[in-house]
């Protein structure tokens, strides 16, 4: 009894010291770390007495109600980074990026972490996001857009380095920071490529333009030896089938020719029997009866001559319709060339005649117009002389009127004459006023006056004229003049 109470309090002491030390043991995962605080620990490294414990990748005892355990999270985390920024050439920019940072392995890093962000594990990323913005729009600002776009390592380097100290302070490590973009609002990255990318255009274009011309080249060399080709092979069959035809033409003519020399030798064969027949006969008959074989012969020499006669009359035809063929040709082209020339000499007729009458016609033409010219000139001649001498019967019946319509027509005429006398007069000086005027036109009247008494002695010597003459005159501006007479000169005086 006593025995199996010990050993039952044994037993819950067993079970009371192990459940114990089950709340008691506290085991780091690989990836995180406990912080231990409630007493007094020295870390190495970390400093003296600050009161809390790092336990990782280990198990370790806490004392219930006594210490407080909290774990740190050593996972890798991340943060996306998009930060506007303005280059150096005050060109705005927005780069983006990715940053993949976790809590330092040694103790001081996960120490400063847990002191940082033990409970605000989650703000990590917002932070560290803080961070880099801040660096990297500082790190961009004293940089080119070509030199970040060229040299992307260098921007993150320069980044990484930026931000390592305050980093370190916060226990943080970056494992990866990567550029993955660069934005460009305003274009000028675009701008930038334009040119490279027309010089590629242009490559492209040209390669292209240059593998054009091969490829043409080499078709047309290929469409060349094709044609070449063409030639030859066409040659080559031209060859063939001429040598086909004259060997079919060659065919075509054996058949005739060896049908006559078979012929040909049959008659020789024939020819050389009978003459073999007959020298037996002959030595038959010469050895039976002369006679019989003198009949024999006969009769050969009878057959072989109507045969000889009916051969040669054979050919005679033959000879003798070819002749008669070819004189129905020649006919034929005779008739048909004198049609021809008949022909040709009535166009030639008929074109002469068309010819003869047309020059015919233009004559009697040229004749009705050099008539018609010559009754029109003498028309006009008789006209002229009936009104010279309607002009003289009038002259002679009324003198006056005559001369009165001849000055009227001519008074302007007569006028401006007598006025010529001023015509080179640059200056005038008249000294009276208005009777000065007065007595210039009178005299330039004077003088027209003048003009018209020689017209009138002059058309009254032309009124006494004998019958059978005739006198033609005419006056000028400035005075008279008579023409010549049949008879003499008229005499003209100025008055």
């Amino acid at each position: 009894m006593a025995i199996g109470v010990v050993a039952g309090i044994v037993l819950a002491a067993i079970v009371a010291a192990i459940g114990l030390f089950k709340l008691m043991w506290r085991v780091a995962e690989p990836n995180e770390a406990l912080v231990i605080s409630g007493s007094t620990h020295k870390t190495e490294g970390v400093g003296q007495g600050m009161g809390f414990r790092i336990v990782t990748g280990r198990g370790t005892l806490v004392l219930p109600g006594v210490q407080a355990v909290r774990k740190l999270s050593l996972d890798l985390n991340e943060t996306q980074l998009s930060v506007d920024c303005v280059t150096h050439q005050g060109i705005p920019l927005r780069v983006k990026g990715v940053v993949i940072f976790k809590v330092g392995d040694d103790l001081v890093s996960i120490a400063n972490a847990a002191r940082r962000f033990l409970d605000q594990q989650k703000m990590m990323p917002e932070r560290v996001h803080i961070v880099f913005a801040g660096h990297l729009r500082s790190i961009v600002g004293g940089l080119t857009v070509e030199d970040m776009i060229r040299d992307r390592e260098k921007l993150t380097g320069q980044t990484r380095m930026a931000c390592g100290t305050e980093m370190e302070k916060l226990g943080l490590i970056v494992d990866s920071l990567q550029i993955h973009e660069i934005e460009d609002p305003t274009g000028y990255i675009k701008n930038l490529a334009m040119p490279h990318a027309a010089a590629v255009q242009r490559d492209a274009r040209i390669a292209q333009a240059e593998a054009n011309r091969l490829a043409t080249e080499a078709e047309q060399a290929a469409f060349a030896r094709m044609a070449e080709a063409t030639r030859d092979s066409e040659i080559l069959q031209a060859g063939y089938q001429a040598e086909r035809d004259k060997a079919a033409a060659t065919a075509r003519q054996a058949g005739p020719l060896s049908e006559a020399a078979a012929r040909q030798e049959v008659v020789v064969q024939e020819t050389r029997v009978a003459e073999l027949e007959a020298h037996r006969r002959e030595q038959q008959l010469q050895a039976d009866v002369r006679k019989p074989a003198d009949a024999a012969a006969y009769e050969t020499r009878t057959r072989a001559e109507a045969e000889r006669d009916a051969r040669i009359s054979a050919a005679q035809a033959k000879a003798k319709e070819t002749e008669l063929a070819a004189a129905a040709e020649a006919t034929r082209v005779t008739t048909a060339a004198t049609a021809d020339a008949t022909a040709t000499e009535a166009r030639g007729l008929a074109s002469a005649k068309a010819t003869r009458a047309t020059g015919e016609a233009e004559a009697a033409a040229t004749q009705a117009r050099g008539l018609a010219e010559a009754e029109s000139a003498k028309a006009r001649g008789l006209a002229e002389a009936e009104a010279i001498k309607a002009r003289a019967a009038a002259l002679a019946e009324n003198q006056e009127a005559v001369v009165a319509q001849q000055l009227a027509e001519n008074w302007p005429a007569i006028v401006e004459a007598g006025a010529g006398a001023f015509g080179n007069v640059e200056h005038m000086v008249l000294l009276n006023g208005a009777e000065g005027m007065s007595e210039m036109f009178a005299k330039a009247l004077t003088m027209g006056g003048t003009g018209l008494g020689v017209a009138r002695q002059l058309l009254a010597t032309m009124g006494q004229a004998p019958v059978g003459g005739s006198a033609v005159g005419s006056a000028g501006p400035a005075g008279g003049s008579a023409g010549p007479a049949v008879n003499g000169r008229v005499p003209i005086r100025e008055e």
